[in-house]
């Protein structure tokens, strides 16, 4: 999979150099491109924000800088488009599966009080909040939905560790996880999964 990030701060996703999503890069499951969108500015200041029509506080994003770079990245729009907006629905597991179908998608991070609508309208395909609160910008929610479709590509992970974790069979929540020691300042593993007994182990894990 490749995905396009559009942002005005690259710093930020210095964590995609960590950990599985870092061994998913190296092994060439999964491509990612940081692009500063202020690049594609017009403006001979690179500016890519203007103040809102209709007054309000705060900078709006312009339209021209990130149409024109969402087009340099998707010239026959084949990706699938994706703004990280906080008005948006929020992000379930359902939505996780359908996104990392594609082949390629795009992620525009927000920043300021929003982007031109315009941007939406010519550009969106679909729009992806993480949860019901605002954060200073796309970023970070842009970086949950890649580490959360990153693991549904092939290869990634042992596809066993999908099969039964937190909302994969619906609604369900993962059961309880414990290792060694036996006990631990007074609280013990429980004994059915001491006992051997995998129907009982399975009975268990259901409840």
């Amino acid at each position: 999979m490749r995905i396009d990030v559009l942002t005005l701060f690259p710093d930020m996703f210095s964590a995609l150099d960590h950990s599985i999503i870092k061994r998913a890069r190296t092994a060439g499951h999964l491509e990612i491109n940081i692009v500063n969108f202020r690049d594609f500015s017009a403006n001979k200041h690179k500016q890519v924000d203007d103040t809102p029509y209709g007054g309000g506080p705060g900078m709006i994003l312009m339209a021209q800088p990130i149409v024109d770079c969402i087009e340099s990245l998707d010239p026959e729009r084949k990706a699938r488009r994706i703004f990280l907006t906080p008005s948006a629905d929020v992000l379930k597991h359902k939505t996780v599966i359908q996104i990392a179908k594609h082949d390629h998608i795009i992620l525009l991070c927000g920043h300021y009080e929003g982007v031109d609508r315009r941007v939406v309208e010519l550009c969106i395909d679909q729009e992806v909040s993480i949860g019901e609160y605002v954060l200073t910008g796309g970023e970070i929610p842009a970086m949950v939905l890649i580490d959360a479709v990153a693991r549904h590509i092939p290869g990634v992970i042992n596809a066993d560790s999908l099969v039964n974790e937190s909302y994969t069979n619906g609604n369900t929540h993962e059961h309880h996880q414990y290792t060694r020691p036996r006990e631990y300042r007074g609280l013990v593993v429980p004994q059915v999964l001491l006992d051997g007994n995998h129907a009982e182990i399975e009975k268990w894990r259901k409840k």
